[in-house]
């Protein structure tokens, strides 16, 4: 494999950064990686698990001679970190990250870059519900799509090499506009959190008898609505806040609809409720289609042959249910 970067910065090791790291060492993509982050504890175990040369709480000291950076901070932190580390980027490095959000990031880190440094935002729609960098595996990203926004007048070359870095993940790459990103994300990612939070929070409001069956008898949907609200709650804090324009603006849209089930059900409009579960079916349907049903398996071990395996096992097994 060609090695892409001579030093590559993480700023934040967590779930999605320590994924990265791992493709980096295991295809050799950099020379060194580095990696910095608030916690040494974090740190610590991100040394420990091998993914990363060096590691250091200052990320000023992270950043110096990076070819890369990469922010993997939640979006909220954006803003100052860019602020910190943009007088020390070296002339001609990508700094680039992998927020859900991308209007707000843009807007957050572009104005803080010095003239002769690339930005190129990127998300990568993949992850689990785990966080930390002992969640992450080298699989992750493998048939996921990672999407690229790019501001105008980027440097084609600098583009490029980020593409070619994610390329190398397994991944399908997009190119969008901040704004129509953050639609897009709304309306796949960031209303079914909202909603999964919403409803285990009615359920943890329950009397305590009832909150138990709950528990016990969880079904398939409300135990999916549980995996998902265990996401990390200061990440979708930041990425609802940061995205309130297109989240509220799908909610309104989900509000109509809700309004229009509501109203077959009390008058017993069953053909109205069969329309509307056939077209979600179809919907469904198209995601198996496009192979996005498949859930990412978690590697056995950081680069190893096994964890392919691991991959291609569970492939097939959704294959056959689906």
């Amino acid at each position: 494999m060609t090695v892409l970067f001579d030093r590559i910065a993480f700023i934040g090791i967590g779930h999605i950064g320590s994924s990265l790291a791992r493709v980096i060492k295991r295809d050799g993509l950099a020379r060194r990686v580095v990696a910095s982050a608030r916690n040494q504890a974090t740190l610590d175990k991100a040394m420990a698990l091998g993914f990363v040369d060096a590691v250091t709480l200052d990320p000023i000291a992270a950043v110096k001679d990076a070819d890369h950076v990469v922010l993997c901070t939640p979006v909220g932190a954006y803003a100052e970190v860019s602020r910190r580390i943009g007088p020390h980027l070296k002339p001609g490095a990508i700094v680039s990250d992998v927020g859900s959000v991308k209007l707000a990031v843009v807007e957050a880190i572009a104005p803080n870059l010095p003239p002769g440094v690339h930005f190129v935002p990127t998300h990568p729609v993949a992850g689990t519900e785990h966080s930390g960098p002992e969640s992450g595996f080298d699989t992750l990203f493998e048939g996921r799509w990672v999407i690229l926004t790019p501001p105008a007048g980027t440097d084609e070359a600098a583009i490029a090499r980020v593409e070619a870095l994610w390329r190398a993940t397994g991944c399908m790459i997009e190119r969008m506009d901040p704004a129509h990103h953050d639609k897009v994300l709304a309306i796949t990612s960031h209303v079914p959190h909202l909603i999964a939070y919403t409803i285990v929070g009615t359920a943890s409001d329950l009397e305590e008898h009832t909150k138990a069956e709950v528990i016990k008898f969880s079904a398939s949907g409300f135990r999916d609505f549980t995996r998902i609200a265990a996401s990390d709650p200061i990440m979708w804090r930041d990425i609802f806040l940061n995205n309130r324009e297109a989240v509220l603006e799908m909610v309104g849209r989900l509000w109509e609809d809700l309004a229009l089930l509501q109203r077959a059900i009390r008058m017993g409009d069953g053909p109205a409720l069969e329309r509307h579960f056939a077209r979600g079916r179809e919907i469904r349907r198209s995601v198996v289609v496009a192979r996005q049903h498949i859930p990412p398996a978690p590697a056995t071990s950081s680069g190893s042959a096994n964890a392919k395996k691991t991959t291609t096992t569970t492939t097939k097994k959704n294959k056959k249910k689906s």
